[in-house]
């Protein structure tokens, strides 16, 4: 059940939403506004327009959710791909008008880009550490000469300063949406913090800048291979 495009597609056509639960693995349920993904450019948040700004060339947006992020580069002029594992998503995008949004996931994209752009913590959905060092691995391959990954993420460590952390990674949480009384499958999410991703991104080739923080443990991060 795609109990978060059926939010989605709710709100899309009304205008209005019920409350999009969000189940996790170390607190409290919390509410999702499922508004935030239908924002206007004049709406996103500085690390999101500034990852914007910082694309260049072939784009793909990763996890596109209702393409917001892939209209605002489309009305740039950009050659611009948005992909999302929901369909009812992707079915979102195409009707408010995005040109080439696809039901795929990343790691069945064959194609080579100069960007690859994964905004609202997107990154996450590599799910663990073990495979996000296996994803950079396959990132080589579908970026051109000079390409770059544009990512946000998270130091959730805050998260445990009265809770005793997980084993492994602490930034390896899981989530389960619910939306008018029905559950999804719960899912694997992943948040770097800066001093993990940057030790992750050089053993493994990469060069990692950090390009913004919002002074709430969020970051923007570039990574170029080394």
């Amino acid at each position: 059940m795609d109990v978060f495009g059926k939010a989605l597609t709710e709100f899309f056509k009304k205008g209005d939403a019920d409350i999009l639960w969000l189940h996790n693995s170390y607190a409290d349920v919390e509410e999702m506004p499922v508004e935030i993904f239908f924002r206007s450019e004049e709406e996103m948040p500085p690390l999101e327009l500034q990852a914007i700004n910082l694309c260049y060339g072939k784009v793909l947006d990763v996890g596109a959710g209702a393409g917001s992020h892939a209209l605002s580069l489309q009305k740039a002029g950009f050659d611009i791909t948005a992909i999302d594992i929901s369909a009812d998503a992707v079915d979102i995008m195409k009707h408010r008008g995005v040109k080439k949004a696809l039901t795929q996931s990343i790691f069945s994209t064959k194609d080579k880009y100069d960007t690859l752009l994964f905004l609202m913590n997107g990154i996450g959905l590599t799910e663990t550490l073990a495979c996000f060092v296996t994803f950079l691995s396959q990132a080589k391959e579908l970026i051109h000469p000079n390409g770059q990954l544009l990512f946000d993420s998270s130091d959730i460590s805050y998260l445990y300063e009265e809770l005793p952390k997980p084993e492994g990674y602490f930034g390896e949480i899981s989530y389960c949406y619910e939306y008018q009384g029905q559950k999804g499958d719960w899912f694997n999410w992943l948040y770097l913090d800066q001093e993990t991703l940057q030790l992750t991104a050089s053993q493994n080739g990469w060069k990692c800048e950090i390009i913004f923080e919002d002074g709430e443990d969020q970051y923007l991060a570039r990574l170029t291979i080394s």
